[in-house]
């Protein structure tokens, strides 16, 4: 898959094109660039996808926490996994955000040589998000392209859609938020040096500080697991504040692996949240919190060995 990173100043080659943000590459967005690729190859042309870069609301609204379900590099290589030919990453600037909607058809579209769109059902485009789905097929008359709206995936009555899915993690739902995925959330970050309490306790963990823009889940104790060194381990995670040791501390992710020993310091890890097994709270001292930790620990490895006794699960997780 090729990423391109500037317009072109004129069409270099034809193409359907998946418009969205696209974060989190749920169902929704799955079908949407499957519809794409259908399109793409009944036409004998390649299947793009255009985003901007930093994400508009980043730099409409700095001070706004978006809480990303995907790192860039996952969602390039989602779109790989999927068929997308290639990705326009455009830099998103305060001019591109005045243009209006026929100028970004005009001037952005046109130039990518586009014989047909997919859209979702909610798509906005131009200056202030003006410009309509039915809009766009109205210029694609005017312009010479097809549009394809498509309309919102459900699951289980509910529309599948980036914010149900972090509504899902901030309420705890792992499981939720992988139905609506279609994969397993993957938290994402860099492995620092934390207080080293856990090794006390008898179980060490890895600090993760997570890349920034990621959705936190909610805080409490997860069934997950990574793959590390080429292998697949299990553990179980704590996200909290730490409040049996503290009474105010920032938040922190820390991950406790089974059957795993080594240095992972400075390592990137993604911590796959399959299940949410407890809310944080506070302890009377170690020994109680100790006892806690053994029954989560038992908890933990039951869910993981249910989820993994069937490998087509496993796989799709991954």
């Amino acid at each position: 898959m090729q990423i391109i990173r500037e317009l072109p100043s004129t069409p270099e080659t034809q193409c359907v094109l998946a418009l969205g943000n696209f974060d989190g590459v749920h169902l929704g967005h799955q079908r949407l660039l499957k519809s794409g690729l259908e399109q793409a190859a009944q036409k004998g042309v390649d299947l793009a996808v255009l985003l901007f870069e930093p994400h508009p609301l980043k730099l409409l609204f700095p001070e706004r926490v978006i809480g990303f379900l995907t790192t860039q590099k996952e969602q390039m290589r989602l779109f790989s996994e999927i068929g997308v030919d290639r990705v326009y990453l455009v830099p998103f600037t305060k001019e591109m955000a005045d243009t209006s909607p026929e100028g970004f058809v005009r001037d952005i579209l046109v130039k990518l040589g586009v014989v047909h769109i997919v859209v979702g059902f909610n798509y906005s485009f131009g200056a202030l998000g003006k410009g309509t789905a039915e809009d766009l097929q109205r210029y694609g008359q005017d312009y010479g392209f097809g549009v394809s709206v498509l309309q919102p995936q459900t699951f289980k009555g509910k529309v599948i859609s980036s914010t149900a899915v972090r509504k899902a993690l901030l309420n705890g739902d792992a499981v939720q938020a992988k139905k609506l995925l279609g994969r397993t959330y993957k938290l994402v970050g860099t492995v620092v040096e934390g207080e080293k309490r856990g090794h006390d306790l008898g179980y060490p963990t890895a600090n993760l500080r997570i890349y920034e823009d990621l959705i936190i889940p909610k805080r409490g104790v997860y069934a997950v697991w990574a793959e590390i060194e080429g292998r697949l381990v299990h553990g179980m995670m704590n996200i909290g504040m730490k409040p049996t040791f503290h009474e105010e501390y920032a938040l922190t992710v820390e991950i406790h692996f089974f059957d795993f020993s080594g240095d992972l310091y400075g390592m990137e890890l993604a911590i796959c949240c399959e299940e949410k097994i407890r809310d944080e709270r506070k302890f009377n001292g170690l020994d109680e919190l100790k006892g806690q930790l053994d029954r989560d620990a038992l908890k933990v490895k039951q869910v993981l060995e249910g989820i993994f006794r069937n490998p087509i699960q496993a796989v799709n997780g991954h």
